[in-house]
């Protein structure tokens, strides 16, 4: 032990682990980084440990030493690693420190975060807090079997949430709920209204509330503003004990540039490209990751596995991963070109498939998610036949275009026919997640409500269809909070989504319809078990574009249970309208959107259809249904053994006049 009190230890941080490091294969590094409550010859304490390969001093400075930067000073370790360590007895949980960190360029120095504490100061405040992971685990029920939750067979009905604005306490300064509170009122709910998992804006510490945990700064932590990290974890148990999985948003795009954070860290440019045009994003004015860097891609690799080791989430949902792949995303002023020539980042593309390899390699019953909104080929193909490893993207896509076509008077539907259809062309070419999101209920584009055409009663039809239509599409599926309840307002991040609404009929409507569909989709094996295979789906008619019509068949794995859907995107009700299907018998009428309980005007077909001998749309049988206003049904027929096809082969399509 030196005179400062700091003892340098074998024990702690290796000569492998150094080494692992600098390759960039060391994916733990949360074992070893940071600050870790310990025993050294008996004494309590805590070691630490920080990457500052071109510092020439780093200290630990806190309350503990009156913020002394010469009190405490760290020892680089002779490994080539440029990571600094240390032993400081007597130090216990709870302790608020920072890094004191010396340049050997241009006499820069500063007092950094600790870029692996498990805890940190609520903001403003940046200090980091010496803390431990330690909980008792309830929910060995979930963990042993959340492959079958989470497989690509599964369904999956995620809940979009942002955590500070899902529930306010207006009576004590309009504070969000602690994630305790949450695990109150959060898993019952989710449970009640059938949604099988949830997905979390960035919960990982952040400085600026505004950015919606979007620019984080606190890779290993979860953010204090709601609690502790076993606060965390707490939510996350009781969120799994009620049968909800729980997925997260992480962002390895880019870093916000806050003096205290990862930027210019050791008076270089360390985590981040030296070069603007390569390390500087344009749009969020932020800094973007090295990826050629094998510490930098081993730090946010740990990173990923951290919170599925230590937090027991399902899965993580990669922010922006298309300016990670494109080296001229957002760059018009011109980009560095990759060694071929080309805008590919390939350093970033080698990331993300080492990222799914570590990820479903250590923990191969969660999922990774990317939201990319181009047409990069292979998204979520493995990566041993060239694709990027991840589960599922989301369909991008398929949100724009159905949007724009919602957004349209039903009248002018049929010229823009092609918008609501063109998404089934390629609706395998990726394993398709559909999101409704944060992204497009606020900046400006309104709730998803008030996108749609027409007076209140059409625009909360056309909402219902909406997410009809999305519950019977190919895919997995996604939908921001307030949604369930046809929102009015725009989402903002300062105050709570309008539960009041909850006491008018007919947002009782839409909150009922949500959640009805989801459990009527949980029990189908046929709307989840092919989403991402052409033989669980079967046109029926989509070029009926004159009346905005179109239907298709669902299919289960074995192909014994289908399920027929029929959208009517005008406010026209059609009578005697005829579809084609393939199986005889009764076809169950099994969910109508426009039934009174969901607000709607009572036009169906009276609990079931029976199939008529007449071939329509190359099928032997069909359906003459009445249709609702802005509406869309499932019907539902379990296939029977095969039988003798009629003879007359002969019916013209039945349509009422336009």
């Amino acid at each position: 032990m030196n005179e400062q009190g700091i003892k340098t230890i074998d024990s702690m941080v290796t000569n492998l682990d150094g080494h692992l490091f600098k390759e960039g294969n060391h994916f733990k590094l949360y074992d070893k980084m940071g600050a870790h409550l310990m025993l050294v010859d008996g004494q309590p304490g805590v070691h630490f440990a920080v990457w500052a390969p071109n510092a020439k001093k780093v200290s630990v400075i806190g309350n503990f030493n009156n913020w002394d930067r010469n009190s405490h000073p760290l020892s680089l370790r002779q490994d080539s690693s440029g990571i600094w360590e240390g032993f400081i007895p007597g130090l216990a949980r709870g302790e608020v420190y920072k890094y004191y960190i010396a340049s050997n360029y241009d006499f820069y120095q500063i007092e950094k975060q600790d870029p692996f504490a498990f805890y940190n100061e609520v903001a403003p405040s940046f200090g980091s807090i010496v803390w431990d992971l330690d909980y008792a685990w309830q929910d060995d029920g979930w963990m042993k079997h959340r492959h079958k939750n989470n497989s690509l067979d599964a369904p999956m009905s995620i809940y979009e949430m942002h955590i500070g604005s899902w529930k306010r306490v207006v009576e004590e300064k309009n504070r969000p709920l602690t994630y305790r509170e949450l695990a109150i009122s959060l898993p019952e709910y989710l449970h009640e209204m059938g949604y099988t998992h949830v997905e979390f804006l960035p919960v990982m510490e952040y400085p600026f509330y505004g950015s919606w945990g979007y620019q984080t700064l606190g890779y290993f932590s979860p953010t204090s503003r709601f609690g502790t990290p076993q606060d965390f974890m707490y939510l996350v148990d009781c969120l799994h004990q009620k049968g909800i999985g729980v997925f997260l948003d992480w962002v390895p795009s880019h870093f916000p540039t806050d003096g205290h954070g990862l930027v210019y860290f050791d008076g270089t440019h360390l985590f981040e490209h030296a070069d603007p045009r390569k390390g500087y994003h344009p749009d969020w004015k932020s800094s973007i990751y090295n990826y050629g860097r094998n510490e930098v891609r081993a730090f946010l690799i740990s990173s990923a596995m951290f919170w599925m080791d230590k937090f027991h989430v399902d899965g993580l949902r990669v922010d922006a991963v298309a300016s990670m792949l494109y080296l001229d995303y957002s760059r018009k002023d011109g980009f560095i070109p990759n060694q071929y020539g080309g805008r590919e980042n390939i350093e970033a593309i080698y990331f993300l498939r080492k990222l799914n390899e570590v990820i479903y390699g250590n923990f191969p019953d969660t999922q990774m998610f990317a939201e990319e909104s181009t047409a990069w080929g292979g998204v979520s193909r493995p990566t041993d036949v060239g694709g990027l490893g991840f589960g599922m993207k989301w369909n991008m896509g398929w949100m724009h275009d159905t949007l724009v076509y919602m957004s349209k008077d039903p009248i002018y539907r049929k010229y823009h026919h092609n918008d609501l259809t063109f998404s089934f062309l390629y609706a395998y070419s990726e394993n398709f997640l559909l999101s409704l999101s944060h992204d497009e209920v606020t900046h400006g584009k309104g709730a998803l409500a008030g996108k749609m055409p027409g007076d209140q009663w059409q625009k909360l039809a056309n909402l219902r269809l909406l997410l009809g239509y999305m519950f019977a599409h190919p895919g997995k599926k996604l939908h921001f909070m307030g949604a369930e309840f046809a929102q009015w307002a725009e989402w903002s991040h300062e105050q709570s989504i309008e539960w009041h609404l909850l006491k008018y009929a007919p947002h009782l409507g839409i909150h009922k319809w949500v959640k009805d569909l989801n459990h009527f989709y949980r029990s189908q094996p046929a709307l989840y078990e092919r989403d991402f295979s052409p033989d669980g789906f079967e046109f029926i008619d989509f070029s009926d574009y004159q009346n905005s019509i179109i239907s298709f068949i669902r299919k289960s794995a074995d192909q014994q249970s289908l399920i027929l859907a029929v959208c009517n995107f005008t406010p026209q009700t059609w009578k005697n309208y005829c579809i084609g299907v393939s199986e005889g018998g009764i076809w169950e009428e099994v969910l109508n959107s426009d039934a009174t309980v969901y607000g709607g005007s009572n036009q169906g077909n009276g609990g079931g259809v029976e199939a008529l001998a007449k071939p329509l749309h190359g099928k032997p049988y069909s359906l003459s249904l009445t249709i609702p206003p802005l509406g869309i049904l499932f019907f539902k027929k379990n296939v029977e053994l095969p039988k003798e096809i009629p003879e007359d082969k002969s019916i013209d399509k039945e349509l009422p006049a336009a």
